[in-house]
């Protein structure tokens, strides 16, 4: 079993509930929500924030001092959740029994990354679990998860160096998807957002939602290589756009008919940009068996130099179906 960073924050069931409160709240009041998952994420960073929130090594440490701080943070949540029911007698004796489980497999995460880095060589691949987008500081904010999904969560999540981050690979679907709310420039609420949903089996992960689907934006990509520095690119789903006549490539924003070179940062602007379109001719072909770069139809190979030249980064991988195999490895 894999190690448990000791600096981790630790979520309780009461973030999870106030997580539900919060979306209630912000329907009642303001006729929306942020579209949150209600796993308990926003409250929990909340807490950390606040400097309030518990960690795993003070879970395994003095559990007396933990309970204590539990107790206190418990009854803040009751305080401004009046409807939230939290046992803390409870809570505290299932806490116990994790932490006597739990301690011999927790270690310092920080030196645990630094022994992987300057022992015996070892090969360390840190993965994204959200899109650039979501990104706390850099993504669609409000509509973002709450901590750094770009590269610098990398230094900030597991306390790597900087100058120890060596390639840095983007990975991008060859349409654009969203879950939730949002601004979403090159959506498609038509047929091809439906074609593009129903090919691509577009479903949350998490929650199961629908995802809106849409042509492939590059100034949104751009914005995201800016931030990244991406050494190349990883291009998924090739396939999904096998039967389209006529394929649409987002390239840049107008605001108030001038084109701007930069992704905006509010979410009112972003909402009404004119997005300007290359567009490209289809394949009508089936690219599922491809597996190399040149099997691929001429068209095809085309809008993946497109990309390319756009963007200024190249496409190492290609993903043409589901199976493992269905990977096309350029360089």
């Amino acid at each position: 079993m894999a190690p448990t960073n000791s600096t981790e924050l630790y979520m309780f069931d009461f973030h999870q509930a106030a997580d539900g409160i919060q979306e209630q709240q912000r329907q009642e009041q303001a006729g929306k929500n942020l579209g949150t998952t209600k796993k308990g994420i926003g409250p929990v960073y909340s807490s950390k924030a606040a400097r309030s929130g518990l960690r795993m090594c003070d879970l395994v440490s003095d559990f007396n001092e933990f309970s204590q701080r539990f107790t206190v943070l418990a009854n803040q949540y009751k305080a401004m959740y009046p409807s939230l029911e939290i046992d803390i007698e409870g809570e505290l004796n299932r806490l116990k029994d994790y932490a006597d489980k739990v301690k011999p497999m927790v270690k310092d995460g920080v030196y645990f990354i630094y022994e992987a880095l300057h022992g015996p060589p070892k090969k360390i691949l840190v993965e994204g679990a959200n899109a650039a987008l979501l990104d706390i500081d850099f993504g669609t904010y409000p509509f973002v998860t709450s901590s750094n999904c770009t590269v610098g969560g990398v230094c900030t999540g597991l306390g790597i160096p900087p100058l120890s981050i060596g390639e840095v690979y983007g990975v991008v679907k060859a349409y654009t998807t969203r879950v939730g709310i949002g601004a979403f420039p090159t959506e498609q609420n038509n047929d091809i957002g439906d074609l593009l949903q129903s090919r691509g089996h577009e479903f949350g992960v998490t929650t199961g939602r629908r995802r809106r689907c849409g042509w492939l934006d590059l100034a949104l990509l751009r914005y995201a290589h800016m931030i990244n520095g991406f050494t190349a690119l990883a291009l998924t789903k090739l396939d999904i756009l096998d039967v389209f006549p006529e394929i649409k490539v987002g390239v840049s924003y107008k605001v108030d008919g001038k084109t701007i070179p930069y992704f905006p940062a509010n979410q009112e602007v972003l909402n009404r940009v004119e997005v300007e379109y290359k567009t490209l001719p289809g394949w009508n072909t089936d690219t599922s068996n491809a597996r190399t770069f040149e099997e691929l139809p001429e068209n095809a190979k085309k809008y993946v130099q497109f990309i390319e030249e756009v963007l200024g980064v190249s496409i190492k991988w290609i993903g043409v179906g589901k199976s493992r195999e269905s990977m096309i490895q350029r360089f």
